[in-house]
């Protein structure tokens, strides 16, 4: 492992557990004052994810291309704009983070946090298994158009990626969280799922193949859909230069 792959897989973990803990945590947040999350407090909810989205795609963005999301990763690699060699660490990183994020947000809010569910996505009374991985595809397509658009196409304006992107997370959530809780990021869900049960509580882990399955086809489905659409392949600029993807060895 080169130093800079370890900086980069650090970014990585950090950026994922500052994502878990601030968006989950705002959750967790919100049922500690208001004792449920009705639609107003999931706005105020997608707006924490927004913010945190952003914050971490301009720190993080310039070392690691701040994925901080396993659905992103394999989206990039599919479309080669990322080595399938550094798949695997990635995807490792941010799930540790996940779960780092998860014992912060209890060691913010308690042990209570766990009774609470971490901020922990899972499907909402009634809704088929099927209907909760389409909502996830729908979602996480949103999200990673917004990605293909503002932080891979060279055409992109500058500066825009990290507000953009949050907001795009923000409205993906507005729309399927009333289904799922809205996670579009295997890792988001992971991190809360085991800080749980960690802690002893009671978590549906037969939910977690929709927070996988969905996720990964919207992002893949995504990134070839805008691939074609918008051709970004004619004049687009080499991998290694591009935002969300670094060359490895390098620091972005």
């Amino acid at each position: 492992m080169t130093s800079t792959l370890l900086h980069r897989l650090l970014a990585e973990s950090v950026g994922t557990a500052m994502l878990v803990l601030v968006g989950a945590g705002s959750v967790v947040a919100t049922l500690t004052v208001d004792g449920e999350v009705g639609y107003a407090g999931l706005g105020f909810i997608s707006l924490a994810f927004a913010i945190i989205v952003a914050v971490v795609i301009y720190g993080f963005g310039p070392v690691s291309g701040a994925h901080i999301n396993p659905a992103v990763t394999i989206s990039l690699a599919v479309t080669r704009r990322f080595p399938w060699a550094e798949v695997l660490p990635y995807v490792l990183a941010q799930v540790v983070g996940g779960i780092v994020g998860a014992l912060l947000i209890v060691a913010v809010f308690g042990t209570d946090a766990a009774d609470l569910g971490l901020g922990a996505t899972t499907l909402a009374d009634g809704v088929p298994y099927w209907q909760g991985i389409v909502a996830e595809i729908l979602g996480t397509f949103v999200l990673l158009y917004a990605v293909m658009a503002l932080a891979v196409d060279s055409r992109a304006p500058l500066g825009w990626a990290g507000l953009m992107i949050g907001l795009a997370v923000a409205a993906a959530i507005l729309l399927i969280a009333p289904q799922t809780g809205g996670s579009l990021n295997p890792a988001r869900t992971f991190g809360p799922y085991l800080g749980v049960t960690i802690f002893g509580g009671d978590i549906p882990w037969s939910d977690f193949g929709v927070y996988l399955i969905g996720p990964v086809v919207g992002a893949v489905a995504a990134a070839l859909v805008y691939d074609f659409i918008a051709q970004t392949r004619t004049g687009a600029r080499p991998a290694e230069e591009e935002s969300f993807t670094p060359a490895p060895g390098e620091d972005g």
